[in-house]
Order: structure tokens, then sequence, then C-alpha cells
């Protein structure tokens, strides 16, 4: 399946790239972070959130259809 990687703030900057395009297996978010970090090994060294067409997910979710990801940097707020 095919998703979108998009990159938000420092996680741009990081990365060098705004969005990417991955083919993957169906997986889990975690298995998902680390393919991205061994493609862009800065972000082992950068905290940050994921979210699943707009809405924060925890890094057990599973990833089985077509999806937008999001890598969001820390944000504050209430």
């Amino acid at each position: 399946m095919e998703l979108t990687i998009k990159y938000f703030g420092m996680l741009a900057e990081v990365t060098a790239i705004a969005e990417e395009f991955l083919q993957i297996e169906p997986c889990s978010v975690a298995q998902l972070v680390k393919q991205l970090q061994k493609h862009h090994p800065k972000l082992e060294d950068t905290n940050f959130k994921i979210a699943i067409n707009q809405e924060l997910v925890d890094h057990t979710h599973m990833i089985n259809t077509q999806v937008e990801i999001a890598l969001l940097p820390p944000f504050a707020g209430g």
C-alpha cells in the first residue's frame, strides 16, 4: 500500500522534506517509525507525535489501508 507521509514544523527541517510517499506492507505505527528513522536518522533524536488521517494515534495502532500519516512536532496547549 502507499502511504503519504507529511512532516510539519521542525520535522520538515530535520528531514529536509515536507512530504513523501512510501510503499509498505501493513504494519504498526511503531514499525513505521522505525522505518522512517532508518530513512531519516535525525528523527531518532527528535520527539514527535503521529496522526493518521488527522487523528492522533499511539504506537500500537495498526496501519492496514492507504492513509495520510502526519508527523507532528511537540506542541503545547490546553
